[in-house]
């Protein structure tokens, strides 16, 4: 979280909420950071206007003059989540006591426009996956990339859930892998049989990756960077969308459409939709549902292509 130079009502109002976050409610990484960003830019707003540096202070008529400042330049979607990072913050002040009214429970959220998710095709997905046999230069880091790949397209896990996979959670002879989801929970994901291969390849590689100077290397984490660091969710991000340039020709290919893809294809296979939420690690199947969307208009695509009487009218 950004340090805060004063010591004043809100600081510390803020301070409690993140602690919060970390240890009671055990947010996501994510949502910690984003989070934190979004209410320490209330705080610098506050300052900056001259407001007083005290939720309780701060009323309606602030919160709304902050977003105001916001809009023209972000996303209604980041919008409505820091709406939601506002709403949350004074919940929590009014239940602990730390304030007496809820400034934020009039602020209204943007609609968000319902886009539906973007996946690759079979044949695309098959070639990104591989595309580190091809291109990557060094042995270790290709295996290790094929491996991250094939366990995001071939297990749905969300990247977060990549790039922490312990040793001590992943089960090759189980052909599993625990991982830690939003919200700090767990669930275990079945690993295909190219998957486990790739990964068991990568493990014999691993060693190779650790500092050249001490020898070191995380003792934990199962993807490493060059010099033996544990790899970050960034890390990831990159590699994925430069695979994806490399294979495809296009750099709009992003850990999220893998794990679409996941789900689309699945779908697309017959797979049970309670199956494919459990999989995905969602909370309610109204989110599943999104891909029982895409599939349906895949099928009018193919209909309107290929039917016979979806080309004229039948007299």
């Amino acid at each position: 979280m950004q340090a805060r130079p004063d010591s004043d009502a809100l600081s510390e109002q803020l301070e409690q909420f993140e602690s919060y976050l970390r240890s009671e409610r055990r947010a996501s990484q994510n949502t910690q950071r984003a989070y934190g960003r979004d209410l320490h830019e209330l705080y610098l707003y506050a300052r900056e206007q001259g407001l007083p540096l005290d939720a309780e202070v701060l009323d309606v008529g602030a919160l709304r003059g902050f977003l105001a400042t916001l809009a023209p330049r972000i996303q209604a979607a980041t919008l409505a989540r820091k709406v939601a990072a506002l709403r949350a913050f004074y919940r929590f002040l009014k239940r602990r006591g730390l304030c007496t009214r809820d400034s934020a429970t009039l602020l209204r959220a943007p609609k968000v426009p319902k886009t539906l998710p973007k996946f690759l095709g079979v044949e695309d997905a098959g070639r990104v996956v591989t595309e580190p046999a091809r291109s990557a230069s060094d042995a270790a880091l290709g295996a290790r990339d094929r491996a991250i790949l094939e366990l995001m397209y071939g297990s749905g896990a969300r990247v977060a859930e990549v790039a922490s996979v312990t040793l001590a959670r992943l089960d090759l002879e189980r052909a599993q892998v625990r991982v830690h989801g939003k919200g700090d929970k767990q669930r275990v994901l079945p690993l295909g049989s190219v998957c486990a291969s790739a990964l068991a390849h990568y493990l014999t590689l691993r060693p190779s990756l650790k500092n050249p100077k001490t020898g070191g290397q995380h003792a934990q984490a199962v993807f490493l960077g060059r010099y033996g660091t544990a790899l970050g969710v960034r890390h990831i991000r990159t590699l994925v969308k430069r695979y994806g340039q490399s294979a495809l020709g296009h750099a709009d290919v992003h850990p999220h459409a893998l794990r679409h893809s996941c789900a689309t294809h699945l779908l697309d296979a017959g797979a049970d939709l309670r199956g494919i939420q459990e999989l995905l690690g969602h909370a309610s199947v109204s989110t599943t549902q999104r891909y029982t969307h895409v599939s349906v208009d895949r099928l009018l695509e193919v209909y309107a292509r290929a039917h016979p009487l979806a080309k004229k009218p039948r007299a």
